[in-house]
């Protein structure tokens, strides 16, 4: 008798286990799918809102060490995922990202979420109503999951926030994950959310995206509203989406510019890219420039038109542009915004309680202190430097009758998170940021789309990225690019969590 009840409870015990390594498996798959996947699973009536909002809340859990939340809406995310469930039962009509799960950076309005940016000084504003980009996608179904971590104030590329924690890449969780969205990164890369939002001002999309083996796009500024964003620069600034495919890019896209269309996806012979070799590869890191000539290679065979275009002139045009506009708004934008939205704060309220040393360092010295930039070379910069920058890249893309100039993301992959901020290049010490934002921010000043995608491993098993930057207002057909090229590029394997 005994025997019998031991081999029953042997019996009971490994059926216990199939069921917990099915239900793993299970929240394994939900976690895997992309925004668009899962959107049509739950209209197919195939998964439920619930079950996938669970089982990236676990997926969170599991992921804390990455540091890439600030806020996470544990109750609020389950009962919207709920609603959106009885409203699929009910035969009710369903947006476009019906009970999908996304993340927004912690810049992004949220209704009924603190809003930090980042900094200390804003930790309890909360927001009385969503962004008009937030709106947009809860609109369209999605739920939020919450509020990511980022770059405080998003003065920077490394995500090493003093307050909240410095995010790092799940796929070297001793190296940053970018920045300065570099929570949504770190987020999407480690299948926390199947997309979600960044904000981008130099690069802060682009540079996350690419350095945590996602994609995302920074779109023509004034694409997307910039209303309920905690701003650095209007003339800079824009919301950008964050993801595994395109096809997520897409979507999001869509609903937040509200243009529906379908993106035509164009045939790879009719595809011309300018090879922007100098200065976009200067100084690249070794890897880098190998996974670059690997997919150059790889994109030509495919029957992609390859144009090399060298653009000296490029550097020293966005220098003129850059920091005056940057720094210059940063301090009458925040001033703006802080009183817009009654949080009783002052601009020198804020820099007063700025936590982290390289954010506190600009502050202190470029947005309120001594070295704040004048108002005439702010006028110049804006009047007569961006014309000029703007101008620069509306030649290229003429004359060389390109759709897109294609470069690294990055010249470097993700370095030690250990708030060094200066590197070696060369036989030279430069700071990190400059490093990481050389080519994206001339792209950023000009006011043009980019997109970035990711260009593979490193031998060192780190995401680098690819980028493609388009003339003003050329989103669509870029994104129908970035479809097209997604199919030769090689995918990059989810990191080992």
């Amino acid at each position: 008798m005994l025997h019998v009840l031991a081999r029953h409870a042997r019996f009971a015990a490994a059926l216990a286990f199939t069921f917990c390594t099915l239900a793993a498996a299970q929240a394994a798959d939900l976690t895997e799918l992309t925004a668009t996947e899962a959107a049509q699973q739950i209209r197919d009536g195939k998964i439920t809102s619930v079950a996938l909002t669970t089982a990236l809340l676990e997926r969170i859990d599991q992921g804390v060490d990455l540091h890439a939340f600030i806020t996470v809406d544990r109750e609020g995310a389950l009962a919207a995922a709920a609603a959106a469930d009885r409203m699929r039962n009910q035969g009710k009509s369903m947006g476009p990202l019906h009970g999908v799960p996304i993340v927004l950076k912690d810049n992004i309005h949220v209704a009924g979420l603190p809003n930090t940016a980042g900094t200390p000084a804003l930790r309890n504003f909360v927001p009385k109503k969503n962004a008009p980009v937030a709106q947009a996608l809860i609109d369209a179904g999605a739920i939020v999951l919450g509020k990511t971590n980022m770059h405080e104030l998003a003065f920077g590329i490394t995500s090493n926030n003093a307050t909240f924690g410095a995010s790092v890449t799940p796929y070297d969780k001793t190296r940053f994950s970018g920045g300065s969205s570099g929570g949504t990164g770190a987020a999407v890369a480690a299948r926390m959310a199947p997309a979600g939002l960044g904000s981008d001002t130099g690069g802060s999309v682009r540079i996350p995206s690419a350095l945590n083996g996602i994609s995302g796009l920074r779109p023509t500024v004034g694409r997307y509203s910039g209303e309920g964003i905690t701003p650095i620069s209007h003339t800079r600034d824009t919301a950008g989406p964050m993801a595994r495919s395109v096809s997520d890019l897409v979507l999001l896209d869509q609903v937040m510019s509200g243009d529906r269309r379908p993106v035509p996806v164009p045939g790879l012979t009719t595809i011309r890219l300018g090879v922007g070799r100098s200065p976009y590869l200067d100084n690249a890191h070794p890897e880098v420039l190998r996974l670059m000539e690997e997919t150059l290679a790889a994109l030509k065979a495919a029957g992609v038109r390859l144009v090399d275009v060298d653009i000296p002139p490029l550097t020293g045009a966005n220098d003129k542009v850059g920091f005056p506009v940057a720094l210059y708004e940063g301090n009458a934008d925040l001033a703006a915004y802080l009183k817009k939205y009654e949080t009783g704060l002052t601009v020198q309220d804020v820099a007063a309680q700025v936590a982290s040393p390289d954010v506190k360092f600009v502050f202190d010295t470029f947005i309120v202190g001594e070295k704040a930039i004048p108002e005439p070379v702010y006028r110049e910069a804006l009047q007569v430097h961006r014309p000029a920058l703007k101008q620069l890249y509306d030649d290229v893309f003429t004359w060389f009758k390109i759709d897109a100039l294609i470069f690294p993301t990055t010249k470097h992959p993700a370095l030690k998170q250990d708030g060094a901020p200066e590197m070696t290049v060369g036989d030279q010490k430069v700071p990190v940021f400059f490093v990481f934002i050389a080519n994206t921010d001339p792209g950023s000043n000009a006011g043009i789309p980019g997109l970035s995608l990711p260009l593979g491993l490193t031998s060192d098993g780190l995401p680098v990225g690819v980028a493609l930057d388009g003339p003003a207002g050329s989103d669509r057909r870029l994104l129908g690019i970035g479809l097209a090229l997604e199919k030769v590029l090689k995918p990059v394997p989810a990191p080992k969590m």
